[in-house]
């Protein structure tokens, strides 16, 4: 089945309470194609928060594309990296970003504060092999 592309942009509830201090994975549903694996070329929409304020960062959908990087290298923070992989395309997962795992204490410009916790709702587009020239989006 894969991405359906009428999936509309995610919401995400201001989340008060006090941050988790590790990763937190929750799969709001789980998609039903290929799996994310390390180094593996994926595309993914998604939405960004910040946790002290509930606002909305960043998002892949204002921009009507989704973001495409190399999965488990080191081109995306480290909470993207880890908490990608595994997911199955056409799923949607919230992630929850502990600062050494974002930004940290260098934060990222005025949008995102020094030791921020980050939640991000993710769906996974596609994902392929580097260099297969073919997508693994569609079973």
């Amino acid at each position: 089945m894969g991405f359906d592309p009428n999936t509309e942009k995610p919401e995400i509830d201001f989340p008060g309470d006090n941050p988790p201090s590790e990763l937190v994975l929750e799969d709001i549903w789980e998609g039903d194609g290929a799996t994310a694996e390390p180094g593996n070329i994926i595309k993914a929409h998604y939405v960004g928060v910040s946790w002290s304020t509930g606002e909305e960062f960043d998002a892949s959908w204002n921009r009507g594309e989704p973001l495409e990087f190399q999965v488990g290298v080191g081109q995306v923070i480290q909470g993207w990296d880890q908490g990608l992989l595994g997911m199955k395309v056409g799923g949607r997962r919230k992630i929850t970003i502990p600062p050494h795992l974002g930004y940290g204490e260098r934060g990222a410009g005025a949008a995102i504060k020094p030791n921020e916790t980050l939640i991000f709702v993710v769906d996974l587009v596609s994902t392929n092999k580097p260099g297969a020239g073919r997508s693994f989006g569609i079973r």
